[in-house]
């Protein structure tokens, strides 16, 4: 018999009821009694049975080889550790660290500090740690508890970032260096002139009127190349649409660069007419750059042999060869940096920016060529530009490599890549 809290009053009441309608509509007091009784019946064993416990949602176990499946192939590097023994690397995980470091304790495994501290926080956090792979990198580490004995490690690698900022701060340090060396010059002679007052006699402020107006040109070449140089990259990743011909254009830009005083030196060697897709302001000043570059550092009375021809893999092959001391092959890797001048004094005093090639490379990489350069001390030094012909495709490599001075095949290890200012 249920207890008084769980008699169902009100339908037994709502029976009563009924059965009394029933009586007064003249049905049979049996019948009546009858649906009454089973009514009443019915409402206590209802009252009687016990409640439903509720429904419960079972949380499925967590297994490591669900994890595994899931993390494997994901391009970020992922650790499962469990409490502190790395249970689970995904693939780019056991490429960064090596695959021995499964089953090691984390702290061996990452051996940095700056990790150590935030594994034995054993809570959610993040952490910088510098030279966990290699020396320089720098490797953000964020830990995520996953249930109560697994956690994720996750590595952010922050070395390009980095790179890239170094790579402002030095550019702006540089350039505000060389804009500050003519400014200077030209304001102490300026000042020099004006306290003269007159007195200094005509050819000394004739030399120092020549002095200002050499520095306030060398200032006026920078800043163009500045400019120039930040129109090619803004372009870079466009492709040219213009079909040039190359044979006229390097004649043309050629004959520009070595002017009427120096064209005695220039010789040309123009043995094919092929045409490509390109810039044509862009691929002038490619030329330009690099016949001014030899004869600037060809020796003086030497010629600079200008040659076009077609190369391997359909492609147009444009070389200026200098007779020129030449370059040292411990220089040759960092000569593509801006700014960079194998010889400070002679480069500034033959009125050079420092930028000329990095022009060179990023303009001959938007056209999806090649710069090759080789120097050998003594005797001189030869830039190659290839270029994917019109009606070729271009190659998907763009990143310049070093060819022998005498055809097409790879040089030795020691002629790399060479730019001058």
């Amino acid at each position: 018999m249920p207890n008084g809290q769980n008699l169902p009053i009100a339908g037994i009441l709502l029976a009563a009821v009924t059965f009394m309608a029933m009586l007064v509509a003249g049905v049979d007091g049996v019948i009546g009694l009858s649906v009454l009784t089973v009514w009443i019946g019915s409402l206590l064993v209802a009252a009687g049975r016990p409640p439903e416990p509720p429904k419960t949602t079972i949380k499925p176990e967590v297994t490591l080889a669900s994890i595994r499946d899931l993390i494997e192939n994901t391009s970020t590097p992922l650790l499962i550790t469990e409490r502190s023994v790395i249970a689970i690397a995904n693939r780019s995980a056991r490429k960064m660290l090596g695959p021995h470091v499964v089953g090691q304790d984390t702290r061996v495994a990452l051996r940095q500090p700056e990790a150590i501290s935030l594994l034995n926080d054993n809570r959610p956090g993040e952490a910088i740690v510098r030279g966990l792979v290699r020396r320089g990198d720098i490797w953000q580490i964020n830990r995520q508890a996953i249930d109560g004995r697994l956690a994720m490690l996750e590595f952010i690698n922050q070395t390009a970032e980095a790179d890239i900022s170094r790579a402002h701060t030095d550019f702006v340090a540089n350039a505000s260096h060389e804009l500050r060396t003519p400014l200077a010059a030209v304001l102490g002679y300026v000042e020099t002139l004006q306290e003269g007052d007159g007195k200094i006699d005509t050819p000394t402020a004739q030399k120092f009127l020549s002095i200002i107006e050499r520095e306030a040109q060398r200032m006026h070449a920078l800043v163009s190349d500045l400019m120039s140089l930040s129109r090619v990259e803004a372009e870079k990743h466009d492709p040219p649409t213009e079909e040039i011909d190359l044979h006229a254009l390097v004649e043309r830009a050629a004959n520009d660069a070595a002017g009427s005083n120096r064209i005695d030196r220039l010789k040309l060697e123009l043995n094919a007419d092929p045409w490509v897709i390109g810039d044509h302001q862009q691929l002038e000043q490619v030329v330009r750059n690099l016949v001014d570059n030899a004869l600037k550092y060809g020796a003086p009375q030497t010629t600079v042999t200008v040659t076009l021809d077609i190369g391997q893999a359909d492609q147009a092959r444009i070389a200026v060869v200098d007779q020129g001391e030449g370059i040292a092959p411990e220089q040759i890797p960092h000569l593509t940096r801006r700014f960079y001048r194998t010889d400070p004094g002679r480069s500034r005093a033959s009125g050079g920016t420092g930028l000329g090639l990095a022009i060179v490379k990023h303009i001959v990489e938007r056209h999806r060529g090649r710069l090759d350069i080789t120097s050998t001390l003594g005797k001189g030094t030869r830039a190659v530009v290839r270029l994917p012909l019109a009606k070729a495709e271009p190659e998907l490599e763009i990143t310049p490599q070093t060819m022998s001075p005498e055809g097409d095949n790879p040089a030795s290890p020691s002629d790399e890549t060479k730019q001058l200012s």
